[in-house]
């Protein structure tokens, strides 16, 4: 491991995997901050014409499949490519789906539509390659029980949403100044950037890490073949992985109310005016990001100063479930503000109270996600356990929209009041079964001398 060089106490591997995952994130939500925009906007002033309900069902597809494709392309990358192969052949196909979407009418004989699509469909293969190995590979610059592995996958989440935070800003400014394609051209512009870093540095700041497919790496260092049966030790952290993915699916499925029916909710109820300006809907969805900037170095840094105080990841779980009610109590809390009458505005600081709870329920679940399924995973499964982690967001996101769907019938108050319960019960349930889900991890979370001091067999089973 290409260790020795230290930025901030950690290896300097994980700021180039930073980078790289900040312009590819830029890039995909540059692009997503106008697709639908540009589905609904009139032909006249360059957009498709599309209804509404058109495109949000595309849109929904769309999302779905972006989710899924890491299933396949962490298998792939796992058995045959290895993830640093990956990420590039990912990274590339992303970069061709952008470009296409810019393309001109009728460049090359396409129709419009036919030229949208194709750009979708490059977008969708890249991101099932790119996806689920960039997140393997921060995991790959730790050894096991390293306690800095949770502050740095909080550091790489920083990326993730500076690159959304500075896409919808750039995004909005280039397509007001130039139409719609110029917003897919700066997309695309982030997304090579991505590529270039990778291709430029990753030799000299990652080393050999990404290089050699999971499975073959692992049936080397073992001396087994790739079809080796998983040992009991291996099937209990894969159960740990799947149980924690069903509290997740809670949590996503409460925390995407953000883009729907909290959306909605701030744009018809919520008093925007400050002084003589209106505060527009859209910038509340900038709360998440720009919390997650100003927190996420904070979260980390605790992370690192409990140290072997650290709370274990069913506990973090626990405590993000835990943050996420209290958002919604902040949301029930707007409502009762109306006291029924819906022409009454309500605060907005009830709006920025969520957003923030969310943001930090979001700081102790997400990125500890991603790093508990790096310590977890097989070796030759990491890629692909990973896909099946952002398969887990992908059931969430369906949860959601159903949801969110029933407020017509249910009423706000008794959603957001039903979530707030939800995550409450879901993290008294986990802190309950937490011993035991620790007890599958084998000591994953704990530091490698202190594993092999109590039990000096655990060299040859790791």
């Amino acid at each position: 491991m290409t260790n020795t060089h230290q930025i901030l106490g950690h290896p300097r591997g994980l700021f180039l995997l930073f980078g790289t995952e900040l312009w590819e994130r830029f890039s995909y939500y540059a692009m997503r901050a106008i697709l639908v925009l540009y589905l609904t906007d009139t032909t006249i002033h360059g957009g498709l014409g599309w209804t509404e309900k058109e495109a949000l069902d595309l849109y929904g597809i769309y999302t779905g499949l972006v989710y899924i494709t890491p299933l396949i392309g962490g298998w792939l990358a796992d058995n045959y490519l290895g993830q640093r192969k990956s990420i590039l052949i990912g990274g590339t196909l992303m970069a061709i789906g952008q470009f296409t979407l810019a393309l001109p009418v009728g460049f090359l004989g396409l129709t419009v539509v036919h030229g949208f699509v194709l750009g979708l469909v490059f977008l969708i293969a890249g991101n099932g390659f790119f996806k689920p190995n960039i997140a393997t590979m921060v995991g790959d610059l730790y050894e096991e029980g390293d306690h800095r592995r949770d502050g740095a996958f909080t550091i790489f989440y920083m990326g993730i949403n500076l690159g959304a935070l500075i896409a919808g800003i750039i995004a909005g400014a280039v397509t007001n100044e130039f139409g719609w394609k110029a917003g897919f051209v700066a997309a695309g512009i982030g997304m090579l950037i991505s590529v270039v870093l990778q291709m430029t540095l990753a030799q000299r700041w990652l080393g050999d890490i990404g290089r050699v497919p999971s499975a073959v790496s692992d049936a080397n260092q073992k001396h087994q073949t790739k079809s080796t049966p998983l040992t009991k030790e291996e099937v209990d952290r894969l159960k740990v992985i799947l149980v924690m993915g069903l509290f997740v699916i809670i949590f996503w499925a409460g925390f995407e109310q953000a883009g729907g029916l909290m959306n909605l909710y701030t744009q018809q109820y919520t008093d925007r005016m400050v002084g003589n300006f209106e505060v527009p809907t859209a910038w509340f969805q900038s709360l998440n990001p720009f919390f997650i900037i100003t927190c996420a170095p904070i979260i980390a840094a605790i992370w690192v100063k409990l140290g072997s105080k650290e709370p274990n990841s069913p506990v973090k779980f626990a405590m993000g479930l835990f943050f996420l009610a209290i958002g919604f109590v902040c949301m029930v809390g707007a409502v009762l503000e109306q006291g029924g009458d819906v022409t009454v505005k309500t605060s907005m600081l009830w709006l920025v109270g969520a957003f923030f709870f969310h943001t930090i329920g979001e700081l102790c679940l997400s990125p500890i996600g991603l790093s508990m399924v790096t310590k977890l995973a097989p070796l030759r499964l990491a890629s692909l356990m990973m896909g099946v982690w952002y398969g887990f967001n992908a059931v969430a996101n369906y949860v959601a929209g159903l949801i969110g769907a029933h407020v017509g019938e249910l009423g706000a108050l008794s959603i957001f009041g039903g979530i707030a319960v939800t995550a409450i019960l879901s993290s008294i349930i986990l802190l309950v079964f937490s011993t035991k889900l620790v007890y599958w991890m084998h000591g994953a979370e704990q530091p490698k001398t202190s594993v092999d001091s109590e039990n000096p067999l655990n060299t040859q089973e790791a």
